[in-house]
């Protein structure tokens, strides 16, 4: 299998995207679960 560059990019650019999501949804469950207490 050949792993074009175009490839790599794409797959290291979703990877970053749902690294920053999954960051983005733990800091306002943590945020949230704050407030509620």
């Amino acid at each position: 299998m050949y792993w074009d560059d175009a490839v790599i990019f794409g797959l290291v650019t979703v990877a970053m995207m749902v690294a920053f999501l999954g960051g983005w949804i733990a800091f306002i469950v943590r945020d949230h679960r704050r407030k509620k207490h």
